[in-house]
């Protein structure tokens, strides 16, 4: 979980289009984050384990 200050500061608009930092929607971790569903792979379990992102599912073979 990063900090508010941290989140807070990564959703202002930055001077330089290249400080433009991706961060999960939900708990505002920047590494991990997987840019096709908009949040880090530690939430993308968490839904996907859930059924909250469509056409997701766990793999067994």
């Amino acid at each position: 979980m990063a900090k508010t200050s941290v989140i807070a500061r990564s959703q202002k608009k930055p001077k330089f289009s290249t400080r433009i930092k991706n961060r999960c929607f939900r708990c505002g971790r920047g590494n991990g984050y997987m840019g096709d569903f908009g949040v880090c792979r530690i939430c993308f379990r968490e839904l996907a384990n859930e059924g909250m992102i469509p056409g997701v599912r766990k793999s067994s073979w």
